[in-house]
């Protein structure tokens, strides 16, 4: 049964074309998954307003935080694929099936794709379908072909995505070794001759605020930062209210720069002061839509941290599938920030020297 859609101006009119573009709208092929796609308006001639990925097989109840979704994008109808195995797809596929039906969501295809085959669960036509499914092969299609001209990517599985912001290996991460030990020790120097721990901190948050103004500049104009200014990065972004100046620059004008700023931290740094960076690149990934990226990045933060705030508080969002734009709106500026917490002072680098405790550990 073939239907039509609109995602950009990609026109998918068979049950084949579905399969070749949800890669290149998730990023990379799917496995053992379910990839939810809701449109607005009109069916035939849809608006994709929502596109979610979970791994199967999925838990009883993973999939009603759709019926929110729903509501709140004014889904009318829905694409689906589940890529795996029956007994691990159809389960999932009837949840979907119940939301969708309570909501008043018209599922216009749903399909299970595995080994190169794919199955309709929505279509009813006598003889259609195989059971022994239909053949497809989606390097041939023209839909990755039109993908592509628009600049859309799919890469080979979510572990290559993962890869995009795995740490650096060889002498990059030697360089920035020897970075971080020299910024930690310069600041420990600092810190221990400083007079007043208050003052101190006050210059300490004021350069930290700079740095990070100058570093998004710098990502804007499309330029890098050198090892030492990461490595300081790192020790700055440590301290709450510099990390948050850097989430309430981030607009829909400087969400690319952000994203590659954020990133090439994530994979610069030491373990130990990747949480805010990965977290940083989260919301600006989940932004820009990349959802998935944004998945991998809080999972990298929470592998190191899994007390993490800022991490826990995004995969809670991205879990039950909330809009950036539920954050967005509540997010201070710089200047609200500075009225809220005030005047800095020393208490303010308590999170920087725990983890200065042990980086130094690592390093050693």
């Amino acid at each position: 049964m073939s239907t039509d859609l609109t995602e950009s101006a990609l026109t998918l009119t068979t049950p084949a074309d579905i399969l070749a573009a949800v890669p290149y709208i998730v990023g990379f092929h799917p496995s053992d998954s379910l990839v939810v796609i809701g449109l607005a308006g009109r069916v035939g001639q849809g608006e994709m307003r929502v596109c979610a990925r979970w791994n199967l097989p999925l838990p009883p109840g993973s999939l009603r935080p759709l019926a929110a979704l729903f509501a709140r994008e004014s889904i009318t109808h829905l694409v689906a694929v589940g890529y795996g195995i029956r007994s691990h797809v159809t389960p999932a596929v009837d949840e979907l099936n119940s939301i969708a039906t309570w909501c008043g969501v018209v599922p216009c295809e749903i399909l299970r794709a595995h080994e190169g085959r794919y199955w309709s669960y929505v279509c009813e036509l006598p003889g259609c379908c195989s059971v022994d499914g239909t053949p497809y092969d989606t390097s041939t299609s023209r839909i990755a072909a039109a993908a592509t001209v628009q600049g859309l990517v799919a890469l080979p599985n979510r572990a290559t995505l993962e890869a995009t912001i795995a740490p650096h290996t060889g002498p990059v991460r030697l360089s920035m070794r020897q970075a971080t030990a020299g910024a930690v020790t310069a600041l420990r120097t600092a810190m221990a001759s400083a007079p007043d721990a208050d003052r101190f901190a006050r210059r300490f948050v004021a350069d930290g605020l700079a740095r990070v103004r100058a570093a998004i500049e710098i990502a804007t104009s499309g330029g890098r930062i050198d090892d030492k200014t990461v490595a300081r990065l790192g020790l700055d972004l440590s301290v709450i209210r510099i990390r948050d100046e850097a989430w309430t620059l981030l607009d829909d004008t400087t969400q690319p720069a952000h994203l590659a700023l954020w990133k090439d931290l994530t994979r610069r740094l030491e373990p130990r002061f990747v949480p805010p960076a990965a977290s940083l690149l989260a919301m600006s990934a989940w932004r820009g839509g990349e959802c998935v990226l944004a998945t991998i990045a809080l999972e990298r933060a929470l592998a190191i941290d899994p007390t993490y705030s800022m991490a826990n508080l995004l995969m809670h969002a991205l879990q039950h599938l909330l809009s950036p734009n539920t954050l967005r709106d509540r997010m201070p500026n710089p200047a609200e920030l500075d009225a809220a917490m005030g005047t800095p002072h020393a208490s303010w680098l308590l999170p920087l020297t725990a983890v200065l405790d042990e980086k130094e550990e690592a390093l050693s």
